[in-house]
């Protein structure tokens, strides 16, 4: 037997099962004054669902299951298929989809969906990356309007300032503005893809990297200069506002006064209404790596650390793959596991509505003092104290560091002979 979890998984230790207990009851307090309704798919999905080339690369790590009993016949299989059937869910997107397809007629027009859980990717596990780690999503199926966007955004971000979070950005974009600056250029349509692979690289290579890059891989000199001309003339934008006249101005007809209209929207509403400490900002070189995404997408970073905790986008047609007619869709998604990470790393404590007191009962305390104290600790959890009782360990010196590393303000040692 082995006593270490299996590889990408791990154990999760007191103090930040405490924490991401924390996260939850903040997270789930908070969107459902914005109007979410806490839903639960399964952990398993079909296999077809979780392969319908929507997931991006994500389709490549998941766990797939094998038949079982007599539907497993190893012998006489010639393709994948002939032994697997179902998958372990890699997102929380693709089941959402298939739970309102199979439950529209019980829910309401627009569902706003909150929806915390477990996923599972066979990736290369490194720091803040598992195999097993926690989603967080709120999605709103139904809403074609960028109300949804706006509501996203304004939950997610007051969700974060509750946490303690500041100075941070969120940064959008669009599909449509992508796909514009692609064919102003003169990439093919075919070719969009692999060149958006490329255009996500952008703050490891830089623009320069970018440029080699698309030139190494055949694309004409012309177009690649006139590509990466437009991010150029975007670098001393401010706002969002001032980046779309740029981008309108330069690409006329490729972009829809519609994306512009509707961007220019979401960032007038968001900014009248935040109350966290954030910034909006336009970022033609988000991309996000889900093909399934139509529209608007979103990124959460946090500029002091220089890493992304989340994002999300419009994902209009994903959902009528399972349901058979037309269904908007948006969501956004925080990033828990990096979220607990950031805040364990920050020495974080949880706030507490009263004291935390611990008592150490001696060894061989009478019956008569340990009633008294439970009856002590009783009274006080009543009051909305943390009351901890436990036996004095042998090393009480340790034990009563640990008892205060872990918030324990007031340390009572019980004797007989008090």
């Amino acid at each position: 037997m082995t006593k270490k979890p299996v590889n990408g998984m791990k154990d999760v230790l007191p103090r930040e099962a405490e924490i991401r207990d924390y996260v939850v009851s903040v997270i789930k307090d908070t969107y459902r004054k914005f109007g979410f309704t806490p839903i639960e798919t399964p952990l398993m999905e079909d296999i077809q669902n979780l392969s319908n080339k929507q997931g991006g690369e994500n389709e490549k790590l998941i766990f797939k299951v094998l038949k079982r009993g007599a539907k497993l016949d190893v012998e006489n299989a010639h393709t994948e298929s002939d032994v697997v059937d179902y998958g372990m869910r890699y997102d929380l997107t693709v089941p959402l989809s298939r739970y309102y397809s199979n439950n529209e007629n019980d829910l309401p027009k627009p569902f706003k969906a909150l929806q915390i859980g477990p996923v599972f990717r066979a990736d290369r596990p490194q720091k803040g990356r598992y195999r097993q780690f926690t989603q967080c999503d709120i999605d709103i199926l139904g809403e074609p309007s960028n109300l949804a966007e706006i509501e996203l955004i304004t939950a997610t971000t007051t969700t974060l300032g509750k946490l303690g979070f500041k100075n941070f950005d969120i940064n959008i974009n669009d599909r449509q503005i992508l796909k514009a600056m692609s064919s102003y250029a003169g990439f093919a349509e075919d070719s969009l893809d692999d060149v958006f692979i490329t255009l996500d690289k952008m703050d490891k290579i830089g623009l320069d990297g970018v440029k080699s890059e698309l030139i190494e891989s055949g694309y004409s000199e012309e177009a690649v200069s006139k590509y990466t001309s437009l991010f150029d003339g975007l670098s001393d934008k401010k706002t969002i506002h001032e980046g779309l006249v740029f981008l309108k101005n330069e690409l006329k007809d490729f972009l829809s006064d519609d994306v512009v209209s509707n961007m220019n929207e979401i960032e007038t509403a968001v900014n009248a209404v935040k109350n966290a400490d954030f910034n909006l900002v336009f970022d033609p070189t988000l991309v996000r790596g889900m093909s399934y995404y139509t529209g608007t997408i979103f990124e959460i970073r946090m500029k002091d650390l220089g890493i992304s905790c989340g994002g999300g986008g419009r994902y209009d047609n994903m959902v009528g793959l399972f349901a058979g007619h037309p269904v908007p869709a948006c969501g956004f998604s925080i990033g828990f596991e990096r979220i607990i990470l950031l805040l364990l790393e920050n020495d974080f404590q949880i706030p507490t509505g009263g004291t935390k007191k611990a008592y150490l009962l001696e060894k061989g305390l009478s019956p008569e003092k340990l009633s008294i104290v439970m009856k002590e600790a009783a009274e006080l959890r009543s009051k909305g104290d943390t009351v901890l009782v436990v036996r004095m360990a042998k090393n009480k010196k340790f034990q009563k560091e640990n008892l205060a590393s872990e918030g324990y303000e007031d340390i009572v040692e019980v004797y007989n002979r008090d």
